[in-house]
C-alpha cells in the first residue's frame, strides 16, 4: 500500500529518525507527508533540514490523511485527540502511535473511527540500527501489517509482540541504551583514572563496547560465555569483574529494567 497522503502528528527527533528512511526508501512520497508541529520556529527548523515536506502548524491537514504517524508526548495525547477531526463516515484510517506506555485500548478509545497500531522504536533508530516491536490493533489488513513491517524495518529490526510484552520490551531495548551509555561514561572515567586522556578514553570505551556487541551477535554467544573467554584464572578481569559483583552491578541493572518496564505499565 501507499496512502495519498501521510500525516505526522508531532515532527520532533523520533519521528524525524522513522521518516527520513521511509522517505529515501520511497516508501512514504514526500510530495505525499502532511507534517503538524507545535510551532512555526519547528516547522521552519524542519524545513531548513528537508525542504521537499509540507510542515505547519496547522494539523487539519495531517489528520487528513489516510494513515497518521502519532509521535507527541504521552502527556500531550488527551488534549491531541480531543483537537482530532472525526474522519469521513466510512473511512477507517490509521493510527501509528509511537508514544511510551500508550496502550491499543487507550488509542482505541480516543480515535474510536481508526485502526490503530502500536510501535515501540528505541534510539538507535537515528542511525538505522534501532529495534521496532509492534503490536497490532484490531481490522488491519495483511497488506497494512506487511506494509507498516516495512515502514519499520527501514531503520532496524522489526518484533511483532504481544502487546502484555511490551513494556518489557521498552525497558531493555528502549531504556537500555541510556543504561549501556551509563556504562560507557564509567569505563571512559575509569580509564581516565588509570591514565588515559579524556577524549582517547570516550572512544575507546564506545569501541569497545560496539566491539562487544557485534561479537555477541555475530558468533551467538551468550554473555557468560565472552566472559569466561577473557577472565584468565588471577587475571585482570577477574579482578575488576569481583569489584563489580561486590558493587552489586548486575542487580542494579536488572532493578532499573524492572523500574523502566514498571513505569512504562503506570504511564499505560
Amino acid at each position: 500500500m501507499s496512502p495519498t497522503t501521510f500525516g505526522v502528528i508531532g515532527l520532533g527527533r523520533m519521528a524525524q529518525a522513522l521518516l527520513f528512511p521511509w522517505l529515501d526508501s520511497g516508501l512514504v512520497a514526500s510530495a505525499a507527508v502532511r507534517a503538524a508541529v507545535a510551532s512555526e520556529a519547528s516547522a521552519q527548523r524542519i524545513r531548513a533540514h528537508r525542504a521537499d515536506l509540507q510542515v505547519a502548524t496547522d494539523a487539519a491537514a495531517a489528520w487528513s490523511s489516510p494513515v497518521v504517524l502519532l509521535a507527541v508526548k504521552p502527556q500531550q495525547l488527551e488534549a491531541v485527540a480531543a483537537a482530532a477531526p472525526t474522519p469521513l463516515a466510512g473511512e477507517t484510517p490509521l493510527l501509528l502511535s509511537v508514544l511510551a506506555g500508550v496502550r491499543l485500548a487507550r488509542l482505541q478509545s480516543l480515535f474510536p473511527a481508526w485502526k490503530v497500531v502500536r510501535a515501540v522504536p528505541n534510539t538507535p533508530c537515528l542511525v538505522r540500527a534501532g529495534l521496532t516491536g509492534l503490536a497490532w490493533g484490531d481490522g488491519l489488513s495483511t497488506d497494512q501489517k506487511v506494509w507498516i513491517q516495512e515502514l519499520f524495518s527501514q531503520v532496524g529490526e522489526v518484533l511483532e509482540l504481544p502487546e502484555a510484552q511490551l513494556d518489557a520490551f521498552l525497558a531493555l531495548t528502549s531504556s537500555g541504551p541510556a543504561f549501556v551509555a551509563l556504562v560507557a561514561d564509567a569505563l571512559a572515567d575509569g580509564a581516565v583514572a588509570a591514565g588515559l586522556p579524556r577524549q582517547q578514553a570516550h572512544r575507546l570505551a564506545h569501541r569497545t563496547l560496539a566491539g562487544t556487541a557485534a561479537l555477541l551477535q555475530e558468533q551467538d554467544l551468550h554473555p557468560a560465555e565472552l566472559r569466561d573467554m577473557v577472565s584468565s584464572p588471577g587475571g585482570t578481569t577477574i579482578a575488576g569483574i569481583r569489584v563489580l559483583e561486590r558493587s552489586g552491578l548486575r542487580s542494579a541493572l536488572i532493578e532499573a529494567v524492572v523500574a523502566a518496564a514498571e513505569r512504562s505499565r503506570e504511564l499505560g
